[in-house]
């Protein structure tokens, strides 16, 4: 197993030590242990499964739609039984593995009861997907929703968790609502909505509004990290949305994420994908001098100069 301690790009979040600020996100790449196990033999800082939730819709018409500037999913949440996951974190954490469980339920209370099977199960740590506009009937996120979802799980589970929130309309609302109800973190961003039309027939592909992630939300989401940080909020953040390579993940940490989740470039060659930013980012580390301490915001430190 690498050793997460004593390397030049070693940091932490969420209290797990990490060898490497690159995890990987959650999504349909992470439903599988041998896929996470991979990904963390191939260097991810850590992995986040895919979203467990104790009542999720039958198989239905989840597909992916590639973009030039990204991806658009209608995909929801793991098929797989809350038992099968649990079975499956008490082998990571036996194995001592940085995996962060995803959870979401349909209300609060159900979120409380699946973080504490979680937390029982040996995850050191969750992420909060409470924020999937691919829900039959769409979302609408307010600070509200996002206040009484952390409330329930900080009542729940001692271990350390980050909210997922999605880039957009209040932002600054549902991050503090998060914060003040308990994260330790905040994961930003989501997918955002995205819409993609045949020109020739005008027909909308899958069918209606879904989730875009990829290059396209990364100037968004950068913008975001950084006006959180010169408003002073210290919350640690993973951010993330169209990484592809190390300057990517420089630019991540410049504007003051602590560490940097990416998703939508391991659906190319997932491993070798992976490999090449990890290892991209070691070197450009090296190259530069330094370490992910002293990345982290050193842009907002050079706007205040």
């Amino acid at each position: 197993m690498t050793d997460r301690t004593h390397h030049p790009g070693a940091t932490e979040i969420l209290g797990l030590p990490l060898s490497s600020p690159v995890v990987v996100g959650s999504g349909l790449l992470t439903d599988q242990e041998r896929n996470i196990r991979r990904l963390l033999a191939a260097g991810a800082g850590a992995v986040v499964t895919k979203t467990i939730h104790p009542n999720p819709a039958p198989s239905g018409d989840e597909r992916l739609l590639r973009l030039p500037t990204g991806m658009l999913n209608s995909t929801t949440y793991s098929r797989r039984a809350v038992g099968d996951w649990c079975a499956m974190l008490r082998r990571f954490a036996d194995d001592r593995l940085p995996v962060i469980a995803s959870v979401h339920a349909d209300s609060p209370t159900e979120l409380a009861g699946l973080a504490e099977r979680v937390t029982a199960a040996g995850s050191p740590a969750l992420e909060l997907g409470i924020s999937c506009l691919n829900e039959e009937g769409g979302l609408e996120d307010t600070p509200e929703r996002v206040a009484a979802y952390t409330t329930a799980v900080r009542r729940a589970t001692p271990v350390p968790f980050s909210v997922k929130l999605a880039a957009g309309e209040r932002l600054g609302e549902r991050l503090e609502a998060a914060v003040a109800c308990g994260a330790d973190a905040i994961t930003l961003s989501d997918t955002i909505a995205g819409l993609a039309v045949d020109p020739d027939t005008g027909e909308v592909r899958l069918g209606g509004v879904f989730g875009y992630s990829g290059p396209g939300i990364k100037p968004l989401v950068l913008a975001e990290i950084f006006a959180l940080r010169r408003r002073g909020t210290d919350v640690p953040v993973m951010g993330g949305g169209g990484v592809r390579d190390a300057t990517d993940v420089a630019e991540y940490l410049s504007v003051g994420a602590d560490a940097v989740q990416v998703y939508t470039a391991l659906h190319t060659n997932m491993l070798g994908s992976l490999v090449g930013i990890r290892e991209g980012f070691d070197d450009w580390l090296r190259a530069h001098g330094g370490t992910v301490t002293d990345l982290v915001g050193r842009s907002i430190k050079e706007v205040r100069g």
